[in-house]
Protein backbone atom coordinates (compact mmCIF):
# COMPACT_ATOMS: atom_id res chain seq x y z
CA UNK A 1 0.00 0.00 0.00
CA UNK A 2 1.40 3.45 -0.82
CA UNK A 3 1.90 5.67 1.98
CA UNK A 4 2.13 9.38 0.89
CA UNK A 5 4.60 11.34 3.51
CA UNK A 6 3.76 13.76 5.98
CA UNK A 7 4.85 16.84 4.12
CA UNK A 8 2.24 15.76 1.09
CA UNK A 9 -0.61 16.80 3.08
CA UNK A 10 -0.72 20.46 3.25
CA UNK A 11 0.22 20.62 -0.35
CA UNK A 12 -2.87 18.68 -0.89
CA UNK A 13 -4.72 21.64 1.14
CA UNK A 14 -3.19 24.05 -0.98
CA UNK A 15 -4.00 22.72 -4.20
CA UNK A 16 -7.79 22.21 -3.08
CA UNK A 17 -8.23 25.79 -2.27
CA UNK A 18 -6.41 26.90 -5.13
CA UNK A 19 -8.75 24.82 -7.42
CA UNK A 20 -11.66 26.37 -5.02
CA UNK A 21 -10.71 29.90 -5.72
CA UNK A 22 -9.76 29.78 -9.55
CA UNK A 23 -12.78 27.36 -10.34
CA UNK A 24 -15.25 29.87 -9.00
CA UNK A 25 -13.50 32.84 -10.51
CA UNK A 26 -13.63 31.80 -13.79
CA UNK A 27 -17.07 30.90 -13.28
CA UNK A 28 -18.38 33.83 -12.36
CA UNK A 29 -15.64 35.81 -15.50
CA UNK A 30 -16.47 32.87 -18.31
CA UNK A 31 -19.47 31.03 -17.36
CA UNK A 32 -21.54 33.92 -16.23
CA UNK A 33 -19.85 37.00 -17.75
CA UNK A 34 -19.28 38.47 -14.54
CA UNK A 35 -23.24 38.74 -13.47
CA UNK A 36 -24.27 40.99 -11.13
CA UNK A 37 -25.76 38.87 -8.43
CA UNK A 38 -28.11 39.40 -5.80
CA UNK A 39 -26.18 39.93 -2.70
CA UNK A 40 -23.88 42.26 -4.22
CA UNK A 41 -24.75 45.94 -3.50
CA UNK A 42 -25.90 48.11 -6.25
CA UNK A 43 -22.93 49.89 -7.78
CA UNK A 44 -20.78 46.77 -7.34
CA UNK A 45 -19.03 45.77 -10.18
CA UNK A 46 -16.47 42.85 -8.63
CA UNK A 47 -18.22 39.89 -7.11
CA UNK A 48 -16.64 38.93 -3.55
CA UNK A 49 -15.71 35.29 -3.35
CA UNK A 50 -18.63 34.98 -0.78
CA UNK A 51 -21.12 36.30 -3.54
CA UNK A 52 -20.11 33.31 -6.30
CA UNK A 53 -20.11 30.82 -3.55
CA UNK A 54 -23.52 31.88 -2.13
CA UNK A 55 -24.66 30.87 -6.21
CA UNK A 56 -24.92 27.58 -7.93
CA UNK A 57 -21.18 26.65 -6.99
CA UNK A 58 -22.14 26.65 -3.17
CA UNK A 59 -21.75 22.85 -2.55
CA UNK A 60 -18.73 23.30 -4.75
CA UNK A 61 -17.56 26.22 -2.32
CA UNK A 62 -18.07 24.17 0.73
CA UNK A 63 -16.83 20.81 -0.33
CA UNK A 64 -13.23 22.89 -1.10
CA UNK A 65 -13.50 24.87 2.31
CA UNK A 66 -14.21 21.73 4.49
CA UNK A 67 -11.46 20.22 2.88
CA UNK A 68 -8.69 22.80 2.77
CA UNK A 69 -9.14 23.49 6.49
CA UNK A 70 -9.48 19.60 7.34
CA UNK A 71 -6.03 18.64 5.66
CA UNK A 72 -4.39 22.05 6.97
CA UNK A 73 -5.72 20.88 10.64
CA UNK A 74 -3.87 17.54 10.01
CA UNK A 75 -0.75 19.08 9.31
CA UNK A 76 -0.66 21.29 12.37
CA UNK A 77 -1.61 17.90 14.40
CA UNK A 78 0.98 15.86 12.36
CA UNK A 79 3.70 18.86 13.03
CA UNK A 80 2.99 18.46 16.89
CA UNK A 81 3.34 14.42 16.85
CA UNK A 82 6.43 14.48 14.91
CA UNK A 83 8.14 16.98 17.10
CA UNK A 84 6.85 14.51 20.05
CA UNK A 85 8.30 11.42 18.38
CA UNK A 86 11.48 13.06 17.41
CA UNK A 87 11.36 12.88 13.73
CA UNK A 88 10.98 16.67 13.51
CA UNK A 89 13.29 19.15 15.90
CA UNK A 90 12.01 18.08 19.08
CA UNK A 91 10.51 20.85 21.78
CA UNK A 92 13.01 21.65 24.54
CA UNK A 93 10.40 23.83 26.89
CA UNK A 94 6.99 23.61 28.41
CA UNK A 95 6.55 26.63 26.86
CA UNK A 96 7.13 25.96 22.92
CA UNK A 97 4.49 23.01 23.36
CA UNK A 98 1.83 25.24 25.13
CA UNK A 99 2.79 27.89 21.90
CA UNK A 100 2.24 24.49 19.72
CA UNK A 101 -1.19 24.04 21.42
CA UNK A 102 -2.30 27.50 21.22
CA UNK A 103 -1.65 27.67 17.52
CA UNK A 104 -3.55 24.48 16.97
CA UNK A 105 -6.39 25.55 19.07
CA UNK A 106 -6.77 29.26 16.70
CA UNK A 107 -6.09 27.19 13.43
CA UNK A 108 -9.25 25.10 14.62
CA UNK A 109 -11.00 28.15 15.34
CA UNK A 110 -10.10 29.76 12.08
CA UNK A 111 -11.13 26.06 10.33
CA UNK A 112 -14.65 26.59 12.02
CA UNK A 113 -14.55 30.15 11.11
CA UNK A 114 -14.26 29.31 7.17
CA UNK A 115 -16.74 26.23 7.31
CA UNK A 116 -19.24 28.14 8.65
CA UNK A 117 -19.34 31.06 6.31
CA UNK A 118 -19.42 28.81 3.29
CA UNK A 119 -22.46 27.52 4.57
CA UNK A 120 -24.43 30.64 6.22
CA UNK A 121 -23.84 32.20 2.66
CA UNK A 122 -24.16 36.33 2.10
CA UNK A 123 -27.04 36.03 0.51
CA UNK A 124 -29.17 34.56 3.10
CA UNK A 125 -27.51 35.25 6.38
CA UNK A 126 -25.36 38.40 5.38
CA UNK A 127 -24.71 39.10 9.61
CA UNK A 128 -23.42 35.94 10.34
CA UNK A 129 -21.49 35.15 7.37
CA UNK A 130 -19.46 38.35 8.10
CA UNK A 131 -18.83 37.27 11.77
CA UNK A 132 -17.49 33.76 10.74
CA UNK A 133 -15.43 35.55 8.07
CA UNK A 134 -13.93 37.52 10.41
CA UNK A 135 -13.59 34.56 12.70
CA UNK A 136 -11.85 32.95 9.97
CA UNK A 137 -9.52 35.23 9.42
CA UNK A 138 -8.58 36.26 13.16
CA UNK A 139 -8.26 32.36 14.14
CA UNK A 140 -5.57 31.80 11.40
CA UNK A 141 -4.06 35.35 11.59
CA UNK A 142 -3.47 34.38 15.38
CA UNK A 143 -2.14 30.73 14.88
CA UNK A 144 0.27 32.45 12.51
CA UNK A 145 1.28 34.54 15.36
CA UNK A 146 2.26 31.79 17.96
CA UNK A 147 3.74 29.43 15.13
CA UNK A 148 6.02 32.25 14.80
CA UNK A 149 6.99 32.35 18.02
CA UNK A 150 7.49 28.94 18.87
CA UNK A 151 9.82 28.90 15.59
CA UNK A 152 11.52 31.61 16.81
CA UNK A 153 12.13 29.62 19.85
CA UNK A 154 12.82 26.23 18.35
CA UNK A 155 15.58 28.47 15.92
CA UNK A 156 17.22 29.51 19.20
CA UNK A 157 18.17 25.73 19.97
CA UNK A 158 18.22 24.44 16.82
CA UNK A 159 21.01 27.03 15.14
CA UNK A 160 22.18 24.28 12.82
CA UNK A 161 18.34 23.67 11.46
CA UNK A 162 18.55 26.81 8.70
CA UNK A 163 14.37 25.36 7.64
CA UNK A 164 13.06 26.60 10.92
CA UNK A 165 14.43 29.89 10.07
CA UNK A 166 13.05 30.12 6.63
CA UNK A 167 9.42 28.82 7.97
CA UNK A 168 9.84 31.62 10.51
CA UNK A 169 10.40 34.39 7.60
CA UNK A 170 7.84 32.77 5.47
CA UNK A 171 4.71 32.63 8.66
CA UNK A 172 6.24 36.46 9.51
CA UNK A 173 5.48 37.81 6.11
CA UNK A 174 2.18 36.11 5.92
CA UNK A 175 1.09 37.69 9.55
CA UNK A 176 2.35 40.70 8.24
CA UNK A 177 0.97 41.18 5.19
CA UNK A 178 -2.08 39.62 5.85
CA UNK A 179 -2.89 41.90 8.56
CA UNK A 180 -2.50 44.83 6.85
CA UNK A 181 -4.56 43.69 4.23
CA UNK A 182 -7.15 42.34 6.47
CA UNK A 183 -7.46 46.37 7.94
CA UNK A 184 -7.77 47.51 4.67
CA UNK A 185 -10.16 45.02 3.45
CA UNK A 186 -12.50 45.41 6.84
CA UNK A 187 -12.07 49.35 6.29
CA UNK A 188 -13.17 49.84 2.39
CA UNK A 189 -15.98 46.81 3.26
CA UNK A 190 -17.39 49.24 6.06
CA UNK A 191 -17.10 52.24 4.44
CA UNK A 192 -19.04 50.58 1.36
CA UNK A 193 -15.92 50.69 -0.94
CA UNK A 194 -16.88 47.14 -1.85
CA UNK A 195 -14.85 47.12 -5.57
CA UNK A 196 -11.70 47.59 -3.56
CA UNK A 197 -13.02 45.13 -1.09
CA UNK A 198 -14.15 42.75 -3.28
CA UNK A 199 -10.31 42.81 -4.73
CA UNK A 200 -8.44 42.69 -1.77
CA UNK A 201 -10.54 39.67 -0.34
CA UNK A 202 -8.98 38.05 -3.50
CA UNK A 203 -5.55 38.61 -3.14
CA UNK A 204 -5.73 37.56 1.06
CA UNK A 205 -7.53 34.37 -0.12
CA UNK A 206 -4.52 33.63 -2.62
CA UNK A 207 -2.17 34.68 -0.01
CA UNK A 208 -3.62 32.27 2.30
CA UNK A 209 -3.09 29.40 -0.34
CA UNK A 210 0.73 30.36 -0.08
CA UNK A 211 0.24 30.43 3.56
CA UNK A 212 -1.06 26.45 3.08
CA UNK A 213 2.26 25.61 0.78
CA UNK A 214 4.57 26.41 3.59
CA UNK A 215 3.65 24.13 6.23
CA UNK A 216 5.16 21.46 3.61
CA UNK A 217 8.86 22.91 4.34
CA UNK A 218 8.28 22.31 8.04
CA UNK A 219 6.94 18.72 7.59
CA UNK A 220 9.81 17.62 4.69
CA UNK A 221 12.84 16.74 6.68
CA UNK A 222 10.29 13.98 8.27
CA UNK A 223 10.82 12.52 5.56
CA UNK A 224 14.66 11.39 6.33
CA UNK A 225 13.82 10.60 9.60
CA UNK A 226 11.43 8.20 8.44
CA UNK A 227 13.15 4.84 9.91
CA UNK A 228 14.99 6.79 13.07
CA UNK A 229 14.09 9.77 15.36
CA UNK A 230 15.82 13.36 14.95
CA UNK A 231 19.63 13.09 16.01
CA UNK A 232 18.88 15.70 18.98
CA UNK A 233 16.08 13.52 20.34
CA UNK A 234 16.95 10.30 22.96
CA UNK A 235 13.81 8.14 21.45
CA UNK A 236 13.87 4.39 21.69
CA UNK A 237 17.49 4.12 21.06
CA UNK A 238 18.60 6.32 24.82
CA UNK A 239 15.99 4.00 26.49
CA UNK A 240 17.41 0.64 25.15
CA UNK A 241 20.21 1.88 26.63
CA UNK A 242 18.90 2.51 29.90
CA UNK A 243 17.68 -1.21 29.86
CA UNK A 244 21.27 -2.54 28.98
CA UNK A 245 23.38 -0.61 31.61
CA UNK A 246 26.52 -0.10 29.88
CA UNK A 247 27.44 -0.41 26.43
CA UNK A 248 29.23 -3.43 24.92
CA UNK A 249 32.76 -2.12 25.52
CA UNK A 250 32.66 -1.19 29.10
CA UNK A 251 31.29 -5.02 29.01
CA UNK A 252 34.47 -6.67 27.52
CA UNK A 253 35.76 -9.33 29.40
CA UNK A 254 38.99 -8.87 31.13
CA UNK A 255 41.96 -10.96 31.01
CA UNK A 256 42.82 -13.10 33.54
CA UNK A 257 46.80 -13.55 34.48
CA UNK A 258 48.19 -17.08 35.61
CA UNK A 259 50.99 -17.02 37.78
CA UNK A 260 53.42 -17.22 35.82
CA UNK A 261 52.14 -14.12 34.11
CA UNK A 262 52.44 -12.26 37.32
CA UNK A 263 56.00 -13.41 38.04
CA UNK A 264 56.66 -11.91 34.89
CA UNK A 265 55.68 -8.39 35.66
CA UNK A 266 58.08 -5.95 36.20
CA UNK A 267 58.78 -5.38 39.74
CA UNK A 268 59.09 -2.31 41.54
CA UNK A 269 61.99 -0.45 41.56
CA UNK A 270 64.32 -1.03 44.62
CA UNK A 271 67.86 0.60 45.43
CA UNK A 272 68.91 -1.98 48.15
CA UNK A 273 67.19 -4.40 45.87
CA UNK A 274 69.87 -3.10 43.05
CA UNK A 275 72.96 -3.01 45.53
CA UNK A 276 72.58 -6.30 46.59
CA UNK A 277 72.12 -7.49 42.68
CA UNK A 278 75.09 -5.90 41.53
CA UNK A 279 77.15 -7.14 44.43
CA UNK A 280 76.30 -10.68 43.86
CA UNK A 281 76.72 -10.39 40.20
CA UNK A 282 80.20 -8.78 40.73
CA UNK A 283 81.08 -11.25 43.38
CA UNK A 284 80.56 -14.15 40.65
CA UNK A 285 82.42 -12.35 38.19
CA UNK A 286 85.35 -11.91 40.46
CA UNK A 287 85.44 -15.09 40.92
CA UNK A 288 85.11 -16.26 37.86
CA UNK A 289 88.42 -13.77 37.51
CA UNK A 290 90.29 -15.36 40.09
CA UNK A 291 89.51 -19.25 39.01
CA UNK A 292 92.09 -18.25 36.34
CA UNK A 293 95.11 -16.58 37.59
CA UNK A 294 98.01 -16.32 35.69
CA UNK A 295 96.25 -17.27 32.18
CA UNK A 296 97.00 -14.79 29.14
CA UNK A 297 93.04 -14.19 28.67
CA UNK A 298 92.14 -13.21 32.25
CA UNK A 299 92.61 -9.29 31.65
CA UNK A 300 90.35 -10.30 28.01
CA UNK A 301 88.28 -12.67 30.84
CA UNK A 302 87.88 -9.91 33.65
CA UNK A 303 87.17 -6.68 30.66
CA UNK A 304 84.06 -8.95 29.45
CA UNK A 305 82.56 -9.64 32.96
CA UNK A 306 82.40 -5.86 33.90
CA UNK A 307 80.85 -5.25 30.15
CA UNK A 308 78.40 -8.14 31.27
CA UNK A 309 77.61 -7.04 34.81
CA UNK A 310 76.95 -2.97 33.60
CA UNK A 311 74.49 -4.97 30.84
CA UNK A 312 72.67 -6.47 33.70
CA UNK A 313 72.06 -3.41 35.61
CA UNK A 314 70.64 -1.45 32.39
CA UNK A 315 68.13 -4.55 31.58
CA UNK A 316 67.50 -4.19 35.60
CA UNK A 317 66.45 -0.89 35.07
CA UNK A 318 64.63 -1.09 32.29
CA UNK A 319 62.56 -4.06 33.78
CA UNK A 320 62.18 -1.42 36.78
CA UNK A 321 60.72 1.42 34.91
Amino acid sequence: MIRLSYWVTPILAGLVWLATLLALLLYWIVSENSVHYSSMSEFQQIAYISDIGASDLKPLFVTGCVLTTVLLDISFASDRWLRHKGRLAPNKTTSEKVLSGLAIGFAIIGTAGLILLSIFDTAWQPTLHNIFLLLFIAGYVISAIFICWEYQRLGMHYREHRILRLSFWIKLTFVIIEVLLAIAFVSCTFTRHYNAGAVLEWVIAFIFSAYVFSFSVDLYPAAATKHAPHPLHPGKHHQQEKQVGVPAAAAAPTMRLTRGDREALPRPYSAAGEMEEGASSEATLNGAAVAAPGNGASFEAVRVAQGRRSGSRSRALASNF
